[in-house]
């Protein structure tokens, strides 16, 4: 399993099907922002990461321009990193409560977390178009990870996207955090608000929230 995803990830560092995306995630790896000026940027695609034999699947968006973009993993150097795993080391499902850069010594306990778009998209916004196109990697992705039990997908899109990916009527599964669908009998999906600096600091979503869901998570 392990050699098969990665090959899959091989494949994914190296796709340029999204002109606008390859030319936003380059754009923003050589301009990058004043306080991370002096860091060599990632500036390529986004793959998986944690536990592959994990039974709780965590899902988002994409990577954050001067996050995933910059530090090359998913969650990592941003403040939704900084809220996430926060909240991750506290149900301990995580060796530490911070996720800093691909080097500082991370580890997901029962966890394997991945972007639904693996390139950062313009004011976090993609297309139809580029979702479809990293569709395929999703698959294959989810295809590997056999021992998955819970999805979580944080946010609308990672949502919609796992509705697609068992073909799943969105008039029947409605976004709302919190709830929890049977996909099959051996897999559910959970529904989360994102932990992005927005959510976060209007207070739609805060530690409690999160928390609550993660211990949820642990029981299936």
């Amino acid at each position: 399993m392990k050699k098969t995803i990665e090959l899959l990830n091989k494949q994914i560092l190296t796709c340029i099907k999204c002109k606008r995306l390859v030319e936003f995630r380059e754009k923003i790896a050589r301009e990058k922002t004043k306080r991370f000026i002096n860091e060599v940027y990632w500036g390529k695609p986004v793959i998986g990461y944690g536990d592959q034999k994990a039974k709780i699947i965590i899902l988002g968006l994409a990577p954050a321009a001067h996050g995933g973009n910059r530090t090359g993993r998913v969650f990592t150097g941003d403040k939704s990193a900084e809220f996430l795993f926060k909240c991750l080391y506290k149900a301990k499902m995580s060796n530490q409560p911070n996720s800093d850069n691909s080097n500082d010594g991370l580890t997901l306990k029962d966890v394997y977390m991945t972007p639904v778009l693996k390139c950062v998209p313009p004011n976090d916004k993609p297309k139809a178009m580029e979702l479809r196109n990293c569709f395929n990697f999703l698959q294959k992705e989810f295809f590997y990870l056999k021992n998955a039990k819970v999805l979580l997908a944080l946010g609308r899109i990672a949502f919609d996207s796992c509705l697609n990916l068992f073909n799943l009527r969105k008039s029947s599964c409605e976004f709302s955090h919190g709830r929890t669908y049977e996909i099959n009998k051996k897999l559910k999906l959970v529904a989360c608000y994102h932990p992005s600096p927005r959510n976060v600091n209007t207070k739609r979503i805060n530690e409690i929230m999160m928390l609550e869901i993660l211990n949820k998570l642990k029981k299936f």
